[in-house]
């Protein structure tokens, strides 16, 4: 009994004391604001998804483009209706498909799964600005509601895995800024411009223009075991002359925090096989 009381308390005390002592680490320690541009880039070539998002989302573009679309293209009211609605079908595909996506390309890392989803969104554009009946046009529609349903998970979890930590809350509220932002500029546009204007065509270029020079994110990187990779991406977001020794050490250990839970399911059915009920696995009911 006093042994496993031992153990409790050791354990007790390592769940209490932090991963990493320090004020310095995770919140850009040993860098500059200067330093950390490319953080700002990648989180705004991230966010111009957020913007295209927005100006996809059905109030955004639809409501004020009504009486045009439905005049040019001689559509029912029926018709629209499933122009309109048909946006959130493919928002819920894409939401629904985009995680496994990202598991499989996750070698590649998260950047890269910007350039499949803008290339859904870029197609649905062009399909509604060359349409000449319903079907055309809700194909397009049905094209971009997937890329803004996958731009709806990716880019938070991006802006949260390259942001430090003393910049995390702030940039990640850059998304819901830009969604908002991208319906808003896009309703006023939609009541002086054709609705055949490609507005959202201008942040996927961003986008697609933008990951030519931004790095993967550090923590795929560090998840995959690419750790050269891992550590060029980290030393480049946080800047050259930055010491990111402590940041690193961290990722990498929570990156292999799925193995230690393994290990730990290892002992205890090795610990329940062999060693009698009446001493109980001390790890039986921990976790970390």
């Amino acid at each position: 009994m006093a042994i496993r009381e031992d153990v409790e308390n050791v354990v007790q005390e390592n769940i209490r004391e932090p991963l990493i002592s320090g004020t310095g680490e995770g919140s850009g320690h040993g860098s500059s604001k200067e330093d950390q541009w490319m953080v700002y880039l990648s989180t705004f070539v991230a966010v111009c998804g957020s913007y295209e998002f927005g100006c996809c989302v059905t109030v955004g573009y639809s409501s004020p483009t009504q009486s045009a679309i439905t005049e040019d293209l001689s559509l029912s009211v029926s018709e629209y209706s499933v122009f309109g609605f048909i946006l959130t079908f493919g928002a819920m595909i894409g939401v629904i498909t985009i995680g496994p996506i990202t598991d499989f390309v996750g070698l590649k890392g998260t950047v890269l799964c910007f350039e499949p989803l803008t290339a859904f969104s870029v197609v649905g554009w062009l399909a509604i600005y060359f349409a000449e009946g319903a079907w055309a046009l809700d194909i397009g529609r049905l094209a971009t509601g997937y890329g803004m349903g996958a731009f709806s998970y990716v880019v938070p979890v991006f802006i949260s895995e390259i942001a430090p930590k003393n910049l995390r809350g702030r940039l990640s509220a850059l998304n819901q800024l830009m969604i908002v932002s991208g319906i808003s500029v896009s309703f006023i546009i939609g009541i002086v411009v054709s609705w055949r204007a490609l507005i959202g065509l201008i942040p996927c270029a961003v986008t697609l223009f933008g990951l030519f020079f931004i790095p993967e994110s550090p923590r795929w990187l560090a998840k995959t075991g690419r750790h050269k990779d891992f550590e060029v991406a980290l030393q480049k977001l946080r800047g050259k002359n930055a010491d990111v020794s402590l940041e690193a050490a961290e990722i990498l250990f929570l990156s292999q925090i799925p193995e230690i839970h393994l290990f730990i399911d290892h002992i205890r059915e090795h610990w329940e096989d062999h060693i009698s009920d009446e001493i109980p696995c001390p790890f039986i009911d921990r976790s970390i």
